[in-house]
C-alpha cells in the first residue's frame, strides 16, 4: 500500500480532568519525518498512541490521505508503533521475540539474523532476552522495524538507553525508510538526525 500522508484533523484528547490538546490539526508526509516535541505531560505520547489507533481521541478523526475512508483500524495495519516499553519478553531468546513480532507483523522485511546484525545484536540471538541491557532491548525493538515492512513508523521516544553508535544506526534505518518513501513520526527531547523535518509542538515551550 502507498500512504502518501497520515492526517489527524481537529484531533483533542483528555486524561482525567486534564485537556492535554484540542483542536489539533496533524499532517505527516511520506518521506519527510514529523518530530513532535513539547515538556512532559504536554500529551506527545498520548498524541502518538491516538494516531497509531491505540487510543481514541476525545473528538477528531485520524485518517489516510490515499483515497479509503481511513480510521483507525486501517491506519493500524500500516503501521509500526514503537512506545516507551519494549515489548521484549525475557523468558524467550532474542531470536524468538523477533521472531513473533515478524510473523505478527507480516513479514516482508530482513530476515531475523540480518535484522540482529543491523542493531549490533548479532550473535546474540539464542540467548534469553531477560540478560539483555536496557540498551540492547531497545536495540531489539527497533530491529521489529526492519523485519517487518510497513510504510509508517510512530516511535515515542526510540533512542531512549541507546548509546551514540546505536543513535547512529537507528537514524541511518530511518532516513532509509524516508528515503523510500516512508513516513515517520516521533516523539522526542534529543536530535534525531534524520534529515529534513517538519516540527509538531505541544503545550508551549518548555
Amino acid at each position: 500500500m502507498t500512504v502518501k500522508a497520515l492526517v489527524g484533523d481537529n484531533l483533542s484528547c483528555r486524561r482525567g480532568f486534564k485537556l492535554l490538546f484540542e483542536g489539533l490539526a496533524v499532517s505527516a508526509a511520506a518521506g519527510r519525518a514529523l518530530v513532535v516535541v513539547g515538556p512532559n505531560g504536554a500529551g506527545k505520547s498520548s498524541l502518538l498512541r491516538i494516531l497509531a489507533g491505540l487510543l481514541a481521541p476525545t473528538s477528531g478523526t485520524v485518517r489516510l490521505d490515499d483515497g479509503s475512508s481511513g480510521g483507525g483500524e486501517s491506519v493500524g495495519e500500516h503501521l509500526h508503533y514503537l512506545g516507551h516499553e519494549d515489548a521484549v519478553k525475557g523468558a524467550l531468546t532474542v531470536a524468538a521475540n523477533l521472531a513473533f513480532w515478524r510473523t505478527v507483523l507480516g513479514g516482508g522485511g530482513l530476515q531475523v539474523e540480518e535484522a540482529l546484525e543491523e542493531v549490533g545484536l548479532g550473535g546474540l540471538g539464542r540467548l534469553r532476552a531477560q540478560v539483555l541491557s536496557a540498551g540492547q532491548k531497545r536495540r531489539l525493538a527497533i530491529a521489529r522495524l526492519l523485519v517487518a515492512k510497513r510504510p509508517i513508523w510512530v516511535l515515542d521516544e526510540p533512542t531512549t538507553a541507546l548509546d551514540v553508535k546505536a543513535q547512529a544506526r537507528f537514524a541511518a534505518f530511518g532516513r532509509a525508510h524516508l528515503a523510500d518513501g516512508g513516513l515517520l513520526i516521533a516523539a522526542t527531547h534529543a536530535p534525531l538526525d534524520l534529515g529534513p523535518t517538519d516540527e509538531l509542538r505541544l503545550g508551549g515551550r518548555p
